[in-house]
């Protein structure tokens, strides 16, 4: 869990307020935009992401990080396969 913090995030994108599925869609997005190895660091306060941007990480390859919670806000750190 300490690696994200070591990383700089080469995007980052607020995604609070967007319920499941948009974060992970949002993510989905941006990291088909992104080069391989680039950081991505998404922020959004839906529960649900706890679960499903790991899991979409894992089923697309990128590397899920880690994530950090900061009140009812979760900051994720994704690393694009």
């Amino acid at each position: 869990m300490t690696e994200f913090r070591l990383l700089a995030a080469t995007r980052s994108y607020d995604a609070r307020g967007l319920a499941c599925p948009l974060p992970v869609l949002r993510a989905r997005k941006l990291l088909a935009e992104m080069a391989p190895g680039e950081v991505l660091e998404i922020v959004t306060d839906d529960p649900v992401a706890r679960i499903d941007l790991p899991h979409f990480c894992a089923e697309a390859g990128h590397a899920h990080l880690g994530l950090h919670e900061d009140g009812p806000d979760q900051i994720h750190t994704i690393r694009r396969a």
